[in-house]
């Protein structure tokens, strides 16, 4: 049996995985990057084209320190890596709920939005209903919505964004074995032995980055912490004479007091569809029990409930529909912990379905915790 020997290991390579495999490649430790599927898949939480990045993040407003490095960290991945990975094209936030809505565990969303933008001096304005609903015509904006609108912000493209950090971080001496799942991680001495079945590795530190198969390690306790909630992004045919949806920005909408009632989108990158999705908290205990397959029901009442009557035009016709999920936490904050105390064992959930825009920074983190 193979047997080696490096300072790190890095167990999952989406999009925190891969972002921590670049940033201790890039400080020169000695790492080993695993995952059991060959990033990027689609198997995990980080993929379908693309993912909303902003500064002013409702989630919490120490986040927002991650969210401006994280744009700073592209910035230097794009450069060093020649591939486009975040493309700016401003959002919107949108709350026409008749009471305060929540989103990822946070209460009065919009509100906090505004509140950290002027706090953290992000560049901003307040439109109002009549000046937007003549920009973009597309959004079917109730009397009484609030609008927030954000100059930073725009998407990432998921898929690039992790295959440039991996390749990267090869570039640099990392060692990355792909389709390879890891059977055991067990404590020696002061160090660690990952167990894949055909090789055993030897590591000084170890980060567990696996999204939502971090169950698979984590003691029944920790385990209740996370769920899983599957995920169905949609690609809807436009009209492309109604309105010209490659010129949109990203937007986020809120529309009435429950978790669901949520529904955002994505400028036409192709020019035919329009990305976008709501929101499921529909649990299923591991990833392996998704269902990945999306039915006719299925689209039809996300047509009926989500779409119709809010946004204008598009067609009836739905290209693609793509399955994805979140990890998710009881307060829909990361967690980033040690393995039972051990400050050489790190473990990072899935950031409860607004990690990726975080996730570069969270990169670099990881490795300033181990040392590097």
């Amino acid at each position: 049996m193979e047997k080696t020997s490096v300072d790190v290991v890095v167990v999952g390579l989406g999009a925190v995985g891969s972002a921590t495999l670049y940033q201790l490649s890039l400080k020169g430790a000695q790492v080993l990057g695993i995952d059991q599927f060959t990033p990027p898949h689609t198997l995990g939480s980080s993929h379908g084209e693309t993912r909303i990045t902003r500064l002013a993040v409702g989630e919490g407003e120490e986040y927002v320190a991650l969210a401006k490095r994280s744009h700073e960290l592209w910035d230097q991945i794009e450069f060093q890596s020649g591939k486009k990975i975040k493309n700016r094209t401003g959002g919107l936030l949108i709350d026409s709920a008749e009471v305060a809505w929540s989103k990822h565990g946070a209460e009065g969303f919009w509100e906090r939005t505004l509140r950290y933008a002027q706090n953290q001096g992000i560049e901003h304005r307040l439109p109002n209903v009549q000046e937007l609903s003549a920009t973009f015509p597309g959004l079917q904006l109730p009397a009484g919505s609030k609008v927030y609108q954000e100059k930073e912000a725009g998407y990432l493209f998921p898929e690039v964004a992790i295959q440039a950090q991996l390749d990267l971080a090869k570039k640099m001496g990392a060692s990355i074995w792909t389709e390879t799942k890891v059977k055991a991680i067990l404590p020696q001495g002061e160090k660690f032995v990952v167990d894949v079945g055909y090789a055993k590795v030897v590591c000084k530190k170890l980060i567990l980055s696996a999204g939502g198969w971090v169950k698979d390690f984590l003691p029944e306790q920790q385990r209740k912490q996370l769920r899983i909630c599957r995920q169905v992004l949609y690609w809807v045919e436009v009209d492309q004479n109604f309105t010209d949806w490659k010129q949109y920005p990203v937007w986020m909408w809120g529309f009435g007091p429950n978790l669901e009632d949520f529904l955002y989108g994505f400028p036409s990158l192709d020019g035919k569809t329009i990305k976008v999705a709501t929101e499921s908290f529909l649990e299923v205990d591991h990833p392996d029990q998704l269902e990945r397959e999306v039915s006719q029901e299925e689209i039809e009442t996300f047509w009926e409930t989500k779409i119709n009557g809010r946004i204008q035009g598009l067609r009836k016709k739905v290209t693609q529909a793509v399955v994805c999920f979140y990890t998710v936490t009881e307060d829909g904050k990361f967690i980033l912990e040690e393995m039972q105390g051990n400050p050489n064992f790190l473990w990072v959930s899935a950031c409860s379905g607004h990690g990726f825009k975080h996730s570069a920074a969270l990169g670099e983190v990881l490795a300033q915790k181990m040392g590097w």
